[in-house]
């Protein structure tokens, strides 16, 4: 973990979810690279941090796994606002909510003030997912498939490295190319967004589904986090409060300036 020349830039606030921390696809040393140039006066850990799913099989926890979690508490810690609110894979730490543990907070949603006075939701996304909401059985299923998307992914990757070429994400890329993802990526984010106006907010903050988007969706913003599997991407507030993704290009031999470009020049402020 390298800090910045310059120190890390402070922020208002910094939204990360599904690290999956415990698996293989996880790109915690990644994680790391961007939480050492990024502090934020409030953490929001928006579900799926820890991958309870894999406790009974393909449990991997490393080194930099745990730096990941230090991290976070350290944070608290110094004085910073930790708050996390689980996700399906880390539904064990639902039952806690609303509880205070060594000074993260852990909640089942919360809304977020910017300084620029917009509202927003915050919520992992997966009581929005019809088919995690209809059949467990079913999700565990598809997840099992999506780890195998992630084991071509890590093949190819190695390939591509070798011949000095950028990182490609071969299950991003086959979920974009199925129609029914990418009509369950639709359903998924108009739900969120009507659920934001229902509680008459400006904009909802999520992530579950992998797919780092900011846009509007029928007067509401909507933002997907993203993830540290396959998109290496996070959000974060700016000091004027508008909102931006960061994302890790992962190109070979990449400097640390390559850290954290904003994608594109979409912003919510």
């Amino acid at each position: 973990m390298r800090p910045s020349l310059n120190g890390p830039r402070r922020l208002p606030a910094l939204f990360i979810s599904d690290l999956h921390l415990g698996t293989r696809g996880c790109q915690a040393e990644l994680a790391l690279e961007v939480l050492a140039r990024h502090e934020a006066d409030v953490y929001y850990l928006v579900g799926d941090i820890i991958d309870g799913w894999r406790l009974s099989e393909g449990w991997l926890w490393t080194e930099a796994h745990s730096a990941v979690v230090r991290h976070f508490l350290e944070r608290a810690r110094a004085g910073a606002r930790v708050v996390y609110i689980p996700g399906n894979h880390d539904e064990f730490l639902r039952r806690f909510a609303p509880r205070t543990f060594e000074g993260v907070e852990i909640v089942e949603d919360a809304v977020h003030v910017a300084r620029d006075g917009k509202r927003y939701l915050i919520a992992h996304g997966d009581t929005f997912d019809v088919v995690i909401q209809r059949s467990k059985a079913l999700a565990v299923l598809g997840d099992r498939g999506y780890r195998l998307a992630l084991a071509i992914n890590t093949a190819l990757n190695r390939v591509t490295r070798r011949l000095g070429l950028p990182y490609w994400s071969f299950s991003a890329w086959i979920k974009l190319k199925i129609k029914t993802a990418v009509n369950a990526i639709g359903d998924f984010e108009r739900q969120l967004a009507a659920e934001a106006r229902r509680r008459g907010v400006d904009g909802v903050i999520c992530g579950h589904i992998h797919h780092p988007t900011m846009r509007e969706i029928d007067g509401v913003a909507y933002v997907n986090i993203g993830d540290f599997v396959e998109s290496c991407s996070l959000v974060i507030e700016r000091e004027d409060g508008a909102l931006a993704p960061l994302r890790w290009a992962r190109e070979p031999r990449a400097t640390p300036s390559a850290l954290g470009l904003e994608v594109g020049t979409e912003s919510l402020g």
